[in-house]
């Protein structure tokens, strides 16, 4: 087995994934980037170290691709996975009542779905990598359902639970399993309309809810921590330790403070 540790990052043509590369790169991991973007993925290539990463198209969705991808990945890395990130997601908000079938269907499987089949397929490699971990992407939305964003905030819920169960059930082959917790992040995502019926970016509708943004080199940052830390969560920026705080202590202040933020 290589000396030389190595990631999988999913999402890795933009946002988190991006940014989370380039941290591991620093350190001189060998970093495979997987997504559907391949422009995205080859810009992110193009801002690490010549011969320290390699791309691999994938859309999460498919459960034979990610047993193609990370055979390819594990060919180049010398058969190790230090860590596979389960970063890709997608998102769409507004009330239950005006999503349409499909942007239903994309969140659950695009951030559930796809973040199950990331982790079965990646558990043989992660086994044979002493000291390794399953990083996935959850959100503050997983913390306490946000109006207007239910389906989201459901899918995160879901990460968030099955990042807890793992990390039990894979700690006898020395698998770590971690989650990022991040509030918002102004990243392309949010740039978009919240679904069909809107014009509204999902980032406007941050910003009048008077949510702050986290920088993505925090999350980049805070993913190096969870992979190295013991925490099974980690919250990032301020809106998610709130919310993690209010929570438990003041549900029902969360409950206004969160009640509309996507009107």
């Amino acid at each position: 087995m290589s000396q030389r540790k190595a990631i999988f990052i999913t999402g890795g043509g933009s946002g988190i994934g991006r940014a989370v590369a380039q941290r591991f790169a620093r350190e001189s991991w060998l970093v495979g980037l997987a997504d559907i973007n391949e422009a995205g993925m080859r810009e992110t290539a193009a801002l690490l170290p010549d011969g320290g990463s390699t791309m691999h198209r994938l859309d999460v969705r498919d459960r034979l691709a990610w047993d193609e991808a990370l055979a390819d990945f594990a060919e180049a890395s010398g058969g190790r996975i230090d860590v596979m990130f389960n970063n890709a997601g997608v998102a769409f908000g507004g009330p239950l009542s005006e999503m349409q079938q499909s942007e239903i269907d994309m969140l659950v499987d695009v951030n559930f779905r796809g973040v199950i089949y990331g982790a079965q397929a990646a558990r043989p490699y992660l086994a044979k990598t002493p000291g390794s971990c399953l990083l996935n992407t959850a959100s503050a939305a997983g913390l306490y359902g946000i109006a207007n964003m239910a389906t989201y905030s459901a899918t995160k819920f879901g990460v968030r639970a099955m990042t807890e169960a793992l990390d039990s059930e894979w700690s006898a082959d020395d698998i770590k399993v971690r989650d990022l917790m991040p509030g918002f992040i102004d990243t392309p995502l949010l740039q978009k309309p919240g679904n069909t019926h809107t014009n509204v970016s999902m980032r406007d509708s941050v910003v009048e809810a008077k949510l702050d943004f986290i920088p993505v080199e925090d999350v980049a940052q805070a993913a190096w921590d969870a992979v190295h830390g013991s925490k099974v969560h980690t919250l990032v920026g301020k809106t998610a330790k709130q919310l993690s705080f209010m929570s438990r202590f003041a549900p029902g202040l969360v409950r206004r403070r969160t009640l509309a933020p996507m009107d």
